[in-house]
């Protein structure tokens, strides 16, 4: 693969196509994967599986009642999150296109590959990450790990 960077109309570095296409490829996989999840979690919470009597028949198990509520309640919790990041693949599918996937939104600079593979919709460097969570001025701020933010 071409390590090349070339340059945007803006004059800023950029990504060669090339890689930019292995990003956009990264990102199909991860898409489609996220919304078969998306759909598990909705099937999960709204019983649409089910053709039976469980959400009419009268009963009296109070706990287990208790329990599938809040297993549904947690399962749209997750679907509201597991949306947010296919939406946030999508705006990553936007920037390809627009040639400016991988520029970091505060430093300018391109984010390293090495990122964009784990967390391919970040939309900033690692540096710029840290800054943002953890600034200068806070005692203890070196304590986090590259774990933490990815």
């Amino acid at each position: 693969m071409s390590t090349k960077k070339e340059t945007s109309e803006q004059g800023g570095l950029r990504y060669s196509d090339q890689e930019l296409a292995e990003f956009k490829e990264i990102i199909l996989q991860k898409l489609d994967k996220a919304r078969h999840d998306l759909e598990i979690l909705r099937q999960a919470y709204t019983n649409n599986g089910e053709n039976d009597i469980n959400d009419t028949s009268p009963t009296f198990k109070v706990l287990e009642e208790g329990y599938q509520v809040l297993s549904k309640e947690e399962n749209a919790r997750l679907a509201v999150r597991q949306q947010k990041f296919i939406a946030s693949l999508e705006a990553a599918l936007v920037r390809i296109e627009n040639k400016t996937y991988g520029i970091c939104r505060a430093t300018g600079k391109l984010i390293s590959k090495e990122r964009l593979r784990i967390v391919p919709h970040a939309t900033l460097s690692i540096d710029a990450k840290l800054k943002q969570h953890h600034p200068a001025s806070q005692p203890g701020s070196a304590d986090k790990g590259l774990s933490d933010l990815l």
